[in-house]
């Protein structure tokens, strides 16, 4: 259950309205009249709370949880507690996910400008914003209604937020354009320089003439830092989703939906299509191309083009199933002889 000092769960709801927010259906015999008030784990639910099961490796767990509810595939539906009102659905951790969205919506804004935040006169501030403690908003940048600027903040001059786009706190954006309900976390940089230098005994640095461009329902993950293009630009697709930790250089080109997780880095000029998978700490040579679907395994060398649909994994990256062989053939390689 989420702590109270730092979460408001919203009003209960019944079991009925439950399975049609969540896209799941009731088991034959459950109630749709009870009442669920929260979310929980299995191990911590009661009888009040709404739980999930997407792991196998959970079964025994779900078979003694006290859950009142339950999301779950139907053939795990015999394991459940005789007592446990079971929710049916394909994918149960989005049912979930649509489900404790109710119960924690973000919290709506409450606009105001804080005494010690810094406004441009010629900024454009939408109507009910909020801008924290500290936050400086640049020269002719443009904030539109219902954002939220985090103490500390920084938007540099002609910087373009979209209605609805969250900025947490000691977060810096220039050179940005950034589509509406975007959300950035906690000490991300966003369009500072890319790193480019015409190499020599005497290393030239390249302007980095270009921008970042962020489209809608980005979330974008702490201390990530993404920069400018060096002419072209820096593009984040609609609905891409970025961990912490995450570098993405100049003229990087993320396509629709793309997830790109904690440590992983994307070097200069690299394209992923739509839908891309990068796990975590991979890292991408520069001037590739990802097609659509790709995935990535954690902890690659990236060195090749991917194809759509593709995984690869390891250093350098391969099909991942030659990976996988690559990996037992070592193993008994290296492997001490039976005697």
């Amino acid at each position: 259950m989420a702590d109270p000092r730092f979460y408001s769960v919203s009003k209960p709801l019944c079991l009925a309205e439950i399975a049609e927010l969540s896209q799941s259906s009731l088991q034959s015999g459950a109630d749709g009249k009870a009442v669920f008030d929260d979310v929980a784990s299995l191990d911590q639910a009661g009888p009040s709370h709404v739980s999930f099961l997407d792991n196998r490796l959970y079964v025994e767990a779900f078979s003694k949880s006290k859950a009142g509810a339950c999301f779950v595939r139907e053939d795990h539906a015999d394991q459940a507690p005789q007592d446990m009102a079971l929710l049916l659905s394909d994918d149960p951790y989005r049912a979930y996910a649509r489900l404790a969205s109710a119960f924690y919506p973000l919290p709506p804004v409450e606009p105001g400008c804080h005494a010690s935040a810094h406004i441009d006169p010629a900024a454009v501030i939408g109507e009910g914003c909020r801008i924290e403690a500290g936050a400086v908003i640049g020269e002719k940048a443009e904030i539109a209604p219902g954002c939220v600027i985090g103490a500390n903040s920084v938007i540099g001059a002609g910087c373009v937020l979209g209605e609805g786009t969250r900025i947490g706190s000691n977060v810096s954006i220039v050179c940005s354009l950034i589509g509406e309900r975007v959300l950035i976390h906690s000490g991300v940089c966003i369009g500072q320089d890319g790193f480019g230098f015409a190499m020599g005994e005497e290393h030239l640095k390249v302007p980095q003439l270009g921008r970042v461009v962020i489209g809608d329902d980005v979330e974008i993950g702490a201390n990530t830092t993404v920069d400018r293009g060096s002419g072209p630009d820096t593009v984040i697709g609609t609905g891409s989703k970025i961990d912490n930790l995450v570098q993405i250089a100049h003229n990087v080109h993320l396509g629709r939906g793309c997830v790109i997780v904690a440590q992983a880095g994307i070097s200069g000029s690299t394209r992923l299509d739509d839908y891309v998978v990068v796990g975590g700490q991979s890292g991408l040579t520069g001037h590739l191309h990802l097609g659509t679907g790709a995935q990535v395994a954690g902890n690659s060398g990236v060195m090749r083009d991917v194809g759509p649909g593709e995984t690869v994994g390891g250093s350098p990256a391969v099909p991942i199933r030659d990976w996988h062989r690559q990996t037992v053939a070592l193993s008994r390689l290296t492997g001490k002889k039976k005697t």
